[in-house]
């Protein structure tokens, strides 16, 4: 798998505003993300609409906000974390990015699907093959992942590592085992990581393709958190999104 040089522009004549330190932030296994989120959508009514459009708005302003991008090309899964990277496509158009969509799924279901529509409503670039960008935002896959990527979401991953643009990934590097951190064939290098809610284990054993690690607000509650065990108070007190030094310890909670 090739490898890109990692990347991080900063444009002259724009300031960089870079986001608070995380304080002591656990890492959590896909299994325990799972849970999150059922809470959330099962017992607290928060639903997955509330909490993509979290995701993407934060992944959007740590696009703005780190690279200044003139361009972005967005390449969404069909899941949920794609649903977060067309939410993120929206924000970005808003701001006046020259945004491309490349989805993986040309009718993705549910949520992810009525975010395409949205776009496609508000006549946004919609393609198949991804055209070169200032940047690249990976929002394929995410801790859903099962065994190596394949089909449109795999050519995806190798154009993407091949892009000269950096490569900002939504959660997890798209090919990355949220929990074990088994780099997958293929799997995004990503020049910056945004995780969602909380670390995940497998962000610690591979740093090598996450890159600059940052994680967002996407407004779980901290009794979410007790309900699996967690000591996490109010852990975005200093913003909606924190950068997670690295190395990061995996065994905090």
């Amino acid at each position: 798998m090739q490898r890109r040089a990692r990347a991080m522009p900063r444009p002259h004549g724009r300031t960089m505003t870079e986001p608070s330190p995380a304080g002591r932030l656990p890492a959590i296994t896909a299994e325990q993300m799972r849970e999150v989120d059922r809470v959330m959508i099962e017992e607290l009514r928060i639903s997955l609409l509330q909490m993509m459009e979290n995701a993407g708005r934060t992944l959007a302003e740590l696009a703005i906000s780190r690279y200044a991008p003139s361009s972005c090309t967005v390449l969404a899964g069909p899941g949920g974390n794609g649903g977060g990277g067309l939410v993120a496509a929206r924000h970005l158009h808003n701001r006046g990015v020259a945004v491309t969509v490349v989805p993986s799924a040309t009718d993705p279901d549910g949520v992810p699907g009525a975010q395409l529509a949205t776009l496609r409503r508000m006549g946004m670039q919609i393609r198949e093959e991804p055209p070169p960008a200032s940047v690249v935002i990976d929002a394929l896959i995410g801790y859903s992942l099962d065994g190596d990527p394949r089909g449109p979401i795999a050519e995806q991953i190798r154009w993407a590592n091949t892009a000269p643009a950096p490569v900002l990934a939504l959660d997890l590097p798209s090919g990355l085992d949220a929990s074990t951190g088994r780099v997958g064939d293929p799997c995004v290098t990503a020049d910056a990581t945004l995780t969602l809610a909380l670390p995940k284990v497998g962000l610690a054993r591979a740093p090598q393709v996450v890159g600059d690690l940052y994680a967002a607000d996407i407004s779980v509650p901290p009794s979410v958190y007790t309900a699996l065990g967690l000591n996490v108070v109010a852990p975005y007190s200093a913003g909606t999104i924190l950068r997670v030094p690295q190395p990061m310890d995996e065994d905090q909670s």
